[in-house]
């Protein structure tokens, strides 16, 4: 990619919208931005004031309109990017687009890559690369408590973290420098100092590390599994909890053969809800396949709901699959007797919730009972940072670095081997920001982003 080329792309979603915008960024941008535009007034975009927003039109190359848009005009430094950027607000109409992102080609400009606009900000200094990656996270949490620490990071809050981690370490490598000027004072050592730093920085990394695990929960959200019998009613209280039919309801025994998800955004958080094959005994391979996988979700659910049908008997076997699960997984279940429309032929269970699909009895009191268990999870869930994967392999690299170093510290401490170790895990703490990462790394990184951010 080159650098001092001006680059624009959409940085709304596609699809039917009010308005668009389009963001241009570059050292030609205003000079572009001016070829293809006339402002009301008769001004040119390269001489209005920065940070002033412009009404005017964007015209073919015959000077023709092409549409009516607002011009946000801004000069470097002070953007996102760094560079002089003009964003351009149009009505959301794809000809509307394509025609301006042309005429920007034309007078020279290029399409922007996945992240070059956050790509640029780090490479200008507006922004480190945690910071760049928050940005993403931000866009895609699922979460209320995503969502918060994603935007706490876009602010800097990991950033800091990190940096009080690098000054630590610099504090550790000042001590191995300050040896050098006491190598003749036998009771002079700077150990103790050293190991008391290496250990509170292998302390924090172990709490990051525990809380690791649970991250993609507070990213995305509940999963939410219903398992039952076959006719339990799982596909018409999967329907009933979405407000659409998403799975197909018949009365044919096995109808629902394999996984299917769905999901709705409810209480600050987001609900993977998973309608799953009936549990029985079969020789239909298909079926039993399909069983295998709703055995596979209730172990990875956070939660279950484990329909009864209430209106008739089970087999054995699926009597005892239930007994099984409600063993295993005593913690995640919410135990539901559908069909509660219909005349009841088994003994009601007393934690067990009636609902009736068909009339929507019960339904509200399903979704209570998922938001409180959610609710519980999520609390139990902390995490002081929201840690990728690249971040997460970092840290380990650090944490075995400093497990090598410690050893050094016994006896008779070599200060000059040990500040180069210091300093290779100060390496991948400015890996871990942005500041020595290579070009590899970078194109890595930004490939997860969308064109226009």
């Amino acid at each position: 990619m080159h650098q001092d080329q001006t680059i624009i792309a959409q940085c709304t979603p596609q699809g039917s919208g009010a308005i668009a915008l389009l963001r241009m960024s570059g050292k030609d941008a205003l000079l572009i931005a001016s070829h293809m535009s006339s402002l009301a007034g008769k001004a040119s975009i390269a001489d209005v004031p920065t940070h002033t927003i412009h009404m005017g039109h964007v015209n073919d190359v015959h000077g023709q309109a092409i549409d009516q848009v607002m011009f946000f005009v801004m000069h470097a430094p002070r953007t996102f990017t760094g560079e002089d950027v003009v964003e351009i607000t149009t009505h959301n109409n794809p000809f509307i687009i394509e025609a301006v992102i042309q005429q920007a080609i034309y007078h020279g400009a290029r399409l922007a890559q996945e992240g070059e606009f956050c790509r640029r900000a780090v490479l200008n200094g507006k922004m480190d690369l945690v910071q760049a990656e928050a940005i993403n996270e931000l866009i895609h949490a699922n979460t209320h408590y995503a969502l918060k620490q994603s935007l706490a990071q876009v602010q800097g809050s990991f950033s800091h973290f990190i940096h009080e981690l690098e000054q630590d370490l610099i504090k550790a490598i000042a001590f191995c420098m300050a040896s050098f000027e006491f190598i003749d004072e036998e009771n002079m050592t700077f150990a103790q100092d050293i190991a008391a730093i290496l250990q509170k920085t292998l302390t924090t990394i172990t709490t990051l590390k525990s809380a690791f695990d649970q991250q993609q929960r507070i990213r995305d959200g509940i999963r939410i599994a219903l398992i039952g019998s076959v006719n339990a009613g799982k596909s018409s209280l999967f329907n009933a909890l979405l407000q659409k039919d998403r799975a197909i309801v018949t009365d044919i025994a096995g109808t629902t053969r394999d996984v299917i998800e769905a999901g709705i955004y409810a209480k600050q958080t987001y609900w993977t809800l998973v309608d799953t094959a009936g549990l029985r005994v079969t020789n239909d391979t298909i079926e039993a396949a399909g069983i295998e996988r709703s055995l596979k979700e209730a172990e990875q659910a956070d939660v279950i709901l484990l329909v009864i049908d209430q209106s008739r008997q089970m087999c054995a076997q699926a009597e005892a699959i239930y007994a099984d699960i409600a063993e295993s997984h005593t913690n995640k279940i919410i135990r539901i007797h559908s069909k509660a429309d219909m005349p009841s032929v088994l003994r009601s269970v007393h934690d067990a919730l009636p609902v009736s699909s068909t009339t929507g009895h019960g339904v509200p009191a399903v979704r209570a009972a998922i938001e409180q268990k959610a609710m519980a999870l999520m609390n139990t869930m902390q995490a002081p940072y929201l840690i990728n994967k690249r971040q997460f392999a970092l840290l380990l690299s650090l944490e075995t670095n400093i497990k090598d170093i410690l050893p050094l510290l016994n006896g008779t401490v070599a200060y000059e081997l040990l500040m180069v170790h210091l300093q290779e895990a100060v390496a991948c703490l400015s890996e871990l920001t942005g500041k020595t990462v290579t070009e590899a790394g970078m194109d890595k990184v930004f490939r997860e982003f969308c064109v226009g951010k």
